[in-house]
């Protein structure tokens, strides 16, 4: 007899009693939503409008032309690491314009995952500040896109965003379930012991 599968998000399981929040952030349209959705057990929550000609010469959409519609609020998803511990993806719209909100997607965070584009890589600046003025410890990710002319070291990344020698930078392509899964096991990792070590340093 054939299995029967149903579209119905698993519900969360009876044992569930931890949750851990992770805050997805980085310029307008690096893939932040992409990212989130790849990775969700559930269907993710979206707050996409569509693009109207008022964002004409405010949203830089030379890299990503085929891009219709933003984010105006978060991306929300959700993952069970086990039987009790869960973890939940905020995704944070891209433009300063919305940075009103990015304060509170970051409070309760216990790490964030800025996503970079290199063809733009200012666009990345912004959202750096954000999450270090937030005090979140964090894993940078350069998201491939295919139309990419030149992949740039890790390094060259590293040094071109002035990021502390500490701070992990790594390849990813957001459109990829076990890619996207790499990186949040590296950010879990980095927050763990950004966390010994701020313990160790307070005693």
């Amino acid at each position: 007899m054939p299995s029967v599968t149903s579209d119905v998000p698993p519900p969360l399981a009876a044992t569930a009693s931890s949750g851990l929040k992770i805050a997805v952030a980085g310029g307008f349209g690096v893939g932040k939503t992409t990212f989130v959705g790849a990775i969700s057990e559930i269907a993710p929550l979206r707050t996409e409008a569509e693009m109207t000609r008022a964002s004409i010469g405010v949203d830089d959409v030379a890299a990503t032309p085929t891009k219709t519609t933003t984010t105006v609020a978060f991306d929300f998803g959700r993952i069970s690491l086990d039987d009790q511990l869960v973890l939940y993806l905020f995704g944070a719209p891209g433009q300063e314009r919305f940075e009103f909100l990015w304060q509170r997607l970051f409070t309760g965070a216990l790490g964030a995952v800025v996503l970079v584009d290199t063809r733009r890589i200012e666009a990345s600046h912004a959202s750096l500040d954000r999450v270090e003025a937030a005090g979140l410890p964090f894993v940078v990710a350069h998201n491939v896109f295919d139309d990419e002319d030149t992949v740039f070291g890790l390094d060259a990344i590293h040094e071109s965003l002035a990021l502390s020698p500490d701070i992990p930078v790594m390849r990813c392509d957001a459109r990829d379930r076990t890619s996207v899964r790499d990186v949040l096991v590296r950010t879990l990792n980095h927050v763990r012991q950004a966390a010994a070590l701020h313990t160790s340093a307070s005693q």
